[in-house]
């Protein structure tokens, strides 16, 4: 399938698997449901109508995409000790499931919630050509402000790379700018880096372990969020030094995207 390449980068960001009250973890890599959830805020709809299923195939508008991560730099998991209604007066703080309010001794909610700081991931989503042109013009003027699984963590530009490309995986191993932690030693002609595939590549052996992970939205209204499981495959491949973009990277995106546009 043709693709897209979309480059998420921010000082913090976070994807949710199994976050949930006082504990909000963050998968390793940028989550299926956090990048529906985007794709979503550009097109303007509100959660409870995210997903809602095409008449004519009975699945929601991004069912059919599929995702190729890049792990550029992987970042350093950041937990932020985080308080919430603490010191307003009573019938103004947080809400209990019963509907009323919660107790003056126990008006302050307390959790932990996990980031990953200085990340940066580069993506290929491959779909059929009318929605990546759709998406891309979307993300390009979107309707809602995107962000990177909380509304805190607000991407850097560029986030959209073009497309769409006959061969976006190919673009990712040959010709994308990347953003290492550390630049390559000059005597290297490649440089390892992280991949996880949604389809298993073909150089994986069919028996190669797999990773299962609860991020496929089936509703994202919420308050009856749903996600299942899907299976993913975590590689590491040898990509030419060269593609090493020293920081800031702006200059080379800037070159790859003027090289890349028609």
């Amino acid at each position: 399938m043709n693709g897209i390449l979309l480059r998420l980068s921010a000082p913090l960001m976070s994807f949710g698997e199994h976050a949930a009250f006082g504990y909000r973890d963050t998968l390793p890599f940028p989550s299926r449901s956090a990048l529906i959830g985007l794709f979503a805020a550009a097109e303007g709809r509100p959660r409870e109508d995210a997903l809602t299923p095409d008449p004519a195939t009975g699945q929601h508008p991004y069912a059919g995409l599929e995702f190729t991560v890049r792990i550029d730099r992987p970042g350093h998991r950041h937990t932020d000790f985080h308080t919430a209604g603490g010191g307003r007066p009573y019938k103004q703080g947080l809400r209990t499931s019963s509907g009323g309010y919660r107790s003056r001794q126990a008006s302050t909610f307390v959790s932990h919630r996990v980031y990953l700081a200085d990340a940066v991931f580069t993506l290929a989503v491959h779909g059929p050509d009318v929605l990546l042109e759709h998406l891309t013009r979307r993300l390009e003027r979107p309707a809602f402000a995107p962000y990177l699984g909380r509304r805190a963590c607000v991407p850097d530009e560029p986030l959209v790379l073009g497309g769409p490309h006959p061969d976006p995986v190919g673009e990712l191993l040959r010709t994308v700018p990347l953003s290492l932690a550390s630049p390559p030693h000059p005597e290297q002609a490649t440089v390892p880096v992280d991949f996880v595939w949604e389809r298993r590549p073909e150089h994986v052996p069919a028996a190669s372990s797999h990773r299962e992970v609860a991020d496929v939205p089936a509703d994202f209204t919420p308050t009856r969020r749903l996600h299942h499981t899907r299976r993913v495959w975590c590689t590491t491949e040898l990509l030419p030094a060269r593609l090493y973009a020293a920081p800031p990277a702006l200059d080379a995106l800037a070159a790859y995207l003027q090289d890349t546009t028609p």
